[in-house]
């Protein structure tokens, strides 16, 4: 693990997901840019090789014969790019927290080496984890739904509304500074999550956008604030609000698809609910594990159906499916196709081409703006 010491959120996620389903086992790391303070975390998290960088570490790591198979990287985005190259470089599979990098460049050039080295590489984009996203991404590929007409996809939360990281708060101050959030706030922290949450479930790619960037915050540095439309391929039309200043919401990711023949409906904060309605038929609850479900929701099940299953577990379905595609790539088998779904770099770069779109487009008078398909 890179970065997730002292202080960190997502850190203490990434470990409990990737232990989660008992394949993986935490033996390196690097948690810090302050190498005492890292050494230490280790220390007191049992992992048994404290490094002071994570340059040390891929050097290291990629000459012992036990030497690691995978880095987690949970870094603030500035410290994306770096540690992922260096640990490609080492010849090691990467698991990157979102957004992929700060800069197009860095994207692309993470992609090049990606492709160049044939390593797996997934970014935590952990909704995609959920049984009932992936019920909600079955079902819209084969059909039920009809040609795809409309995608409403929202993210809101209040935790932004005051100057909170004036006051030492160490998410609240990496997220709100550009040198380190890198040019987008909550475009890049949650609009991104959104982002993909559409496209995931549709299979559609988003051609354009017009947006409308704003920081309500008086003194804050990027965004807590967007509304975008979105055109998306083969005709379909979308918007998306990301927005961390919205009093009374804590984490509501909601997505709502429309088709010609059916509509479906589904709420982070009630995960393992689905609702599936067809035209001029009643609404449909469908649970996770309940009937009607698929194999691409059953993949992602642990417990029995009336047993629910959440945050923790979508992350870990992540971790899970990325040990399958390492592990067929050490004994040299193709992997079990369910575990295909893990957003990779091809994603991260969309993400990030998408941010840069969507502060063009505010920039223009949210004029419309083409997302970038070159490369």
């Amino acid at each position: 693990m890179v970065g997730g010491g002292p202080g960190a959120f997502i850190g203490a996620v990434h470990r409990l997901a990737s232990r989660m389903d008992d394949h993986y086992e935490l033996v390196a790391a690097a948690l810090s840019s302050d190498p005492q303070r890292g050494i230490s975390a280790a220390k007191d998290l049992r992992i048994p090789r404290a490094y002071g960088s994570f340059e040390e570490m891929a050097k290291a790591e990629s000459k012992r014969p036990d030497g690691i198979e995978a880095v987690s990287i949970v870094t603030p985005n500035n410290l994306h790019y770096a540690p992922a190259k260096a640990f490609l470089e080492a010849g090691i599979h990467v698991i990157c927290d979102k957004p992929l990098t700060t800069t197009l460049q860095d994207a692309l050039d993470l992609a090049d080496m990606v492709k160049r080295t044939g390593l797996v590489f997934g970014l935590t984009h952990n909704y995609t984890g959920h049984p009932m996203v992936r019920q909600a991404r079955e079902m819209a590929l084969a059909g039920e739904l009809g040609p795809i007409r409309l995608v409403q996809v929202e993210y809101v939360q209040d935790w932004l509304s005051t100057p909170l990281e004036k006051t030492g708060q160490k998410q609240a101050e990496w997220r709100t500074d550009p040198a380190r959030s890198g040019p987008a706030g909550s475009l890049g922290d949650i609009g991104t999550h959104a982002y993909n949450l559409a496209c995931f479930v549709t299979g559609l790619s988003c051609e354009q956008v017009a947006a409308d960037v704003t920081t309500f915050v008086p003194g804050r540095r990027l965004d807590d604030n967007i509304h975008v439309m979105l055109r998306f391929s083969k005709g379909a039309k979308g918007g998306l609000w990301a927005t961390q200043v919205a009093v009374g919401n804590e984490n509501n990711l909601h997505l709502r698809v429309y088709g010609e023949k059916a509509g479906v409906e589904w709420r982070q904060e009630d995960p393992n609910v689905l609702i599936f309605t067809p035209l001029g038929q009643q609404r449909r609850i469908m649970t996770r594990g309940g009937v009607g479900t698929g194999p691409a929701a059953a993949h992602a099940i642990r417990v029995p159906s009336g047993h629910p299953e959440g945050y923790l577990e979508a992350f870990a379905q992540l971790y899970t499916d990325l040990a399958e595609q390492i592990t067929a790539k050490i004994d040299k088998r193709p992997p079990n196709p369910d575990s295909l779904l893990v957003p990779g770099v091809a994603d991260g770069v969309e993400g990030v081409k998408f941010i840069n779109a969507v502060l063009e487009s505010s920039q223009k008078g949210s004029a419309w703006t083409a997302i970038s398909r070159s490369n």
